[in-house]
């Protein structure tokens, strides 16, 4: 048995994690969201309304139409992988295959790419392999849990082995279901698989009903996480096992993965006008006005302002400018003018704003 190796928020792992895990880990990984179609209808799925069971394309926070836009966030955000989601993306074969090429072919064959899926079919398999894909994560259905090795995950995950990718399982930790993940992890042992993914179940907008339909609770007052999921979990890390098994929890998702992805990105795409936050996110002024270019001009030449300074953002219909400048000339405007906090993310979402005049 191997000792479990503690990591940040309740999280673990024995033997090695997944070169996918480990790019996850530093945020250095896209999140591709290929489709949001699924066939299978997981009463615990934590997909949000705006995607579940819909067949739209983000990238990260971004919702994109193409491959383009998918390039040109990994670039925004530097990425040196990429996680492949649902729904499920082998519905969408032909884009997810597309996809995968595309990243490999503008960023490299290093950058590593992995995909959670719940199909079993082999010509899907063997059609993202063949553009390119690093590792698959199976993702069966509650049902089958306790008889994998008489499923066609067990065809399935030999097949991914025969043609070079790494694979393994990743599954919720349901804390009435700990017989079946056991078994779950013999499987996986027993068929020479990679690795076991183990992820806290949490509680979504989406599936909150159905989680306290069968009295599951939250863990705690701050988080997500069902109580008895990470319990369970623990626990099955110190199986006797050989095939590694990782744990993450609902908060190092949040506040470890997230967070540095989001750090990463505000690096690469902050301007000079915005001051960068512990926390990853920007500071900067706003000046709302409908005279972009006079406005500008004018705090330019009276102010002396550098062009560097000051920005127009004719879509949200105001002028963006260094917050500590803005602070010291708002008395002298007569404009609405405030501090904002926003995240780095593509739609740059508002979280804070501080009036420094109104109007």
């Amino acid at each position: 048995m191997k000792k479990p190796v503690r990591m940040l928020k309740g999280s673990a792992y024995t033997g090695r994690l997944p070169k996918g895990c480990v790019l996850c880990e530093k945020g250095a990984k896209m999140v591709l969201l290929v489709t949001g179609k699924c066939d299978k209808r997981c009463f615990y799925c934590p997909l949000s309304s705006e995607k579940r069971g819909k067949d739209v394309f983000f990238a990260n926070e971004k919702r994109i139409t193409d491959t383009e836009g998918m390039l040109s966030e990994a670039q925004a955000m530097d990425a040196l992988g990429t996680g492949i989601t649902g729904g499920d993306p082998l519905l969408e074969v032909d884009r997810t295959a597309e996809s995968i090429k595309a990243l490999k072919k503008d960023l490299g064959k290093s950058h590593h790419i992995h995909l959670y899926t719940t199909q079993t079919d082999a010509r899907k398999i063997k059609k993202v392999a063949k553009s390119g894909l690093d590792e698959i994560r199976f993702h069966p259905p509650l049902a089958l849990w306790d008889d994998l090795e008489e499923s066609p995950y067990a065809n399935a995950a030999k097949l991914s082995k025969r043609l070079g990718l790494d694979a393994g399982l990743e599954l919720p930790v349901l804390p009435d279901r700990g017989k079946e993940l056991v078994s779950a992890i013999q499987f996986a042992e027993d068929t020479g698989l990679d690795f076991v993914n183990l992820n806290e179940l949490e509680f979504s907008e989406t599936n909150w009903r159905a989680l306290r339909k069968l009295d599951f609770d939250v863990r705690d007052d701050v988080s997500s996480g069902v109580l008895g999921s990470q319990k369970l979990a623990l626990d099955l890390l110190r199986l006797d096992t050989d095939v590694p098994i990782h744990y993450c929890s609902a908060s190092f998702k949040d506040g470890v993965q997230l967070r540095r992805r989001i750090m990463r990105r505000a690096r690469i795409v902050r301007r000079p006008f915005e001051v960068l936050t512990r926390d990853g996110t920007f500071l900067k002024g706003i000046i709302e006005t409908d005279e972009f270019s006079m406005t500008a001009a004018y705090i330019l030449k009276t102010f002396d302002v550098p062009g560097n300074l000051i920005r127009a953002n004719f879509a949200k219909r105001r002028l963006e400018i260094a917050p500590w400048i803005l602070e010291e000339i708002a008395g002298e405007l007569d404009l609405p003018s405030y501090i904002i906090e926003e995240y780095p993310t593509s739609d740059r979402l508002e979280v804070e704003r501080i009036p420094l005049k109104r109007r």
